[in-house]
């Protein structure tokens, strides 16, 4: 099944070089892969009470208030009200902090071992994702904020220079697909513009939610290619240039996708 799907991936790369392709989306003609779900799978997202990750949510919810570590402190100990203290936040990952770029998932570890003095969450956890879910729905329908600073400019560019970098056995690039042949079909599906509007995300075809490194590395397997460890500096480079390049559109998490 995998080497099928990888034939397909060079299928369509053959024949979409047949065609005109269109460089990357830029203003209006940007969407969120939201758009090309169908109308069931939107209504799954929408709805709080059928979309599966709701339980990460509130499981995050209550890891909020819940007292970790030596400190004996919890997340409500020094952010109060989350609703309040963190909206917005999600919006504006990854950053600079402490002079080093750091993710959302890092920031809350961060947290973790410096404040709560408690070990840090696993890599796709249920806990990390739960509280990152939780964290991340504070900014459900506020438009995502990176802006370009002499401080991150070198990991955008860093970033952009990965999306554009063909890898792997396959020879693809990130842009190859979602910016260069957005919009086109791959065995059927359309390709989307990859904006990580809505992370950590429930798939259908994980059956869980997943963060967007896990997603990252599933590409990069996918073309066939080594895929960078959780937290390395290539990755949080790419995931920075990602949601800058999706400035503007809308958060989403928890978002549901196929």
């Amino acid at each position: 099944m995998v080497r099928l799907k990888h034939l397909f991936c060079m299928f369509a790369v053959l024949s979409c070089m047949a065609t005109n392709v269109c460089a990357d989306a830029s203003g209006a003609d940007r969407q969120s892969s939201y758009a090309l779900m169908s109308r069931q799978t939107q209504m799954m997202q929408d709805d709080p009470m059928q979309n599966p990750a709701t339980f990460w949510v509130l499981d995050g919810q209550a890891l909020w208030q819940e007292k970790a570590g030596k400190s004996g402190m919890s997340c409500a100990s020094c952010h109060g009200d989350a609703q309040q203290s963190m909206k917005g936040v999600a919006a504006s990952f990854p950053k600079i902090v402490d002079k080093k770029l750091l993710n959302l998932e890092a920031r809350i570890n961060l947290c973790r071992t410096d404040q709560q003095q408690a070990q840090p969450f696993k890599h796709e956890s249920k806990a990390q994702l739960s509280i990152s879910a939780y964290v991340g729905n504070q900014s459900k329908g506020m438009p995502i904020a990176i802006e370009q600073t002499p401080e991150n400019a070198p990991y955008l560019e860093a970033g952009r220079k990965i999306f554009e970098q063909r890898m792997g056995q396959l020879n693809l690039s990130c842009a190859q697909c979602h910016a260069e042949r957005a919009g086109l079909k791959l065995a059927g599906n359309p390709i989307p513009q990859a904006h990580p509007t809505g992370y950590p995300i429930y798939r259908l075809e994980w059956q869980s939610v997943g963060s967007l490194e896990r997603r990252l590395r599933n590409c990069m397997t996918g073309v066939r290619a080594e895929p960078f460890a959780f937290d390395s500096q290539e990755i949080v480079d790419l995931e920075l240039y990602l949601m800058w390049r999706a400035r503007g559109l809308l958060v989403e998490t928890p978002a549901v996708r196929p």
